[in-house]
């Protein structure tokens, strides 16, 4: 399998942690793939007319995307539960989508603070400064141990915001969230994903 790849991207990170996880990381082959919101990529473009990373092609040819839906190819694959089952379901699936969001929302918010100040929206800014604060007073620190997609999400978005937003020093006043965020960094697959900007 060949995923399309960035070792910035927390989207691909998730991804990652999530072969980690369910032990197929080894048969991967990631490709180096560069995108942007203005910078197209045409070898990627002709697998996903999206643009996006991570996209995975099968051996087959088969394109999966995006980021949740190779989560869940990878669990079907593997006889994962990381989305868990029946009614639990649901609550995971909704704790994904806020994190995912809120990946989304830091991923505008960074695209327009490294625009040039006279192109910059005080109002954005703003807006995603809120929005950020929200998050981070809404989320509670999750049950010692478990790491589910929601779980895992969650740590990509706080790995994130320490990666590109260490500024915002989202650790003061939330101790349990960061003593969790530190004992779930420990685990194997999210040493093994660690961002760098290269």
């Amino acid at each position: 399998m060949k995923l399309h790849w960035s070792p910035r991207s927390p989207f691909v990170r998730k991804v990652m942690i999530v072969a980690h996880e369910l032990g197929l990381a080894d048969r991967l082959t990631t490709t180096r793939t560069v995108v942007g919101m203005e910078q197209i990529n045409e070898a990627l473009l002709a697998e996903n007319p999206l643009n996006k990373i991570p996209t995975l092609v099968l051996d087959d040819g088969q394109v999966i995307y995006d980021s949740l839906t190779i989560c869940e190819y990878f669990c079907d694959l593997a006889g994962g539960h990381l989305f868990g089952t029946g009614a639990a379901r649901w609550e995971v699936l909704t704790r994904h989508a806020l994190a995912n969001s809120f990946l989304d929302a830091l991923i505008l918010y960074r695209s327009e603070a490294t625009r040039a100040p006279a192109q910059q929206s005080a109002g954005l800014l703003a807006a995603f400064a809120t929005k950020t604060t929200a998050m981070l007073n809404h989320v509670s620190a999750p049950p010692p141990g478990r790491a589910d997609i929601g779980d895992i999400t969650l740590a990509v978005a706080l790995a994130y915001l320490d990666f590109r937003f260490a500024h915002i020093g989202w650790r003061e006043g939330r101790p349990a969230l960061a003593e969790w965020y530190a004992a779930f960094s420990a685990r194997p697959s999210m040493i093994a994903t660690t961002a760098v900007d290269g």
